[in-house]
């Protein structure tokens, strides 16, 4: 198998220590993040949803799109990529197989896949056809001969399940021996259940998301804890739309514009963008 540069970076920086993957959701925000010296990016389903005007839900966008979108951002700088594929924009193993084997061929060194069914009723895939979801993206991959990292989610913290803790334990280990090559239950913060989920999926590598401030979740402490790859989601895209809304609403209500304050300069974006990053 001749793995890509970028799919061969990204796996050396899941073999020991701790990265940080940030979530940019367009070409631009993608540049920048490299500009800072970032060493890998991911995409996040949300951040696009909503530049889309859209909602973060797995019927808002359609797959094409978001293979569109993936591949934008792999081909945006050199740094190696995570599509965040949600579902796998199908129900059954074999259409997850179908979509995965499309991913894979789009330039991205990984992707996700989550056993969230976007069903209120019932969230959560069936355990037993979760895990087959996730052997079909593994031999999906494996057919391809891209050789990108495969991440498997459990969304048990994020749909609310009573025992968030217990099921994702218990999902992930099995989403560990289908073939996935890196785990992550986004919704925990609790650094002795990191600490436990480390130890369960070991040795592959787990991800954990930070989203919002918290006590004790840094860097620093998820590297001392174990795990070996630290995302945001959705929290920039969050944070920027947040700028934007209060300044927007600043100019609409009061008549006046010091809502715009702190905004970036001409010559630091143009500097930026000027084509260096690639």
């Amino acid at each position: 198998m001749a793995l890509t540069r970028a799919v061969a970076a990204f796996r050396t920086l899941h073999e020991s220590g701790c990265f940080l993957l940030p979530n940019p959701w367009d070409i631009g925000s993608a540049r920048y993040l490299k500009h800072l010296g970032f060493k890998a990016l991911a995409s996040t389903s949300a951040g696009f949803a909503y530049s889309r005007g859209l909602p973060d839900s797995v019927t808002a966008i359609p797959c094409e799109a978001v293979l569109a979108h993936v591949a934008e951002l792999a081909a945006a700088t050199d740094l190696p990529v995570n599509a965040d594929f949600q579902n796998g924009y199908a129900h059954e193993p074999e259409g997850v197989a179908a979509n995965v084997s499309r991913c894979a061929r789009t330039g991205v060194a990984g992707l996700s896949i989550e056993d969230s069914t976007g069903d209120k009723a019932r969230p959560l895939y069936e355990r037993a056809l979760a895990v087959e979801r996730v052997r079909a993206a593994r031999a999906a991959i494996d057919a391809s001969g891209t050789g990108v990292v495969l991440t498997a989610r459990c969304e048990a913290w994020l749909v609310g399940h009573p025992e968030p803790g217990r099921e994702a334990l218990d999902r992930l280990v099995a989403f560990a021996d289908a073939g996935a090559d890196c785990l992550f239950a986004p919704g925990v913060r609790d650094p002795a259940t990191i600490a436990e989920l480390v130890r369960a999926v070991a040795p592959r590598p787990l991800n954990v998301i930070v989203s919002s401030p918290g006590p004790g979740l840094t860097l620093a402490r998820l590297t001392e804890l174990g795990v070996r790859r630290i995302s945001v989601g959705s929290a920039l895209a969050r944070v920027a739309w947040g700028a934007f809304m209060r300044a927007a609403k600043s100019v609409l209500e009061t008549g006046a514009f010091d809502g715009l304050s702190g905004l970036a300069s001409f010559a630091e974006l143009n500097q930026i963008f000027e084509g260096k990053e690639r």
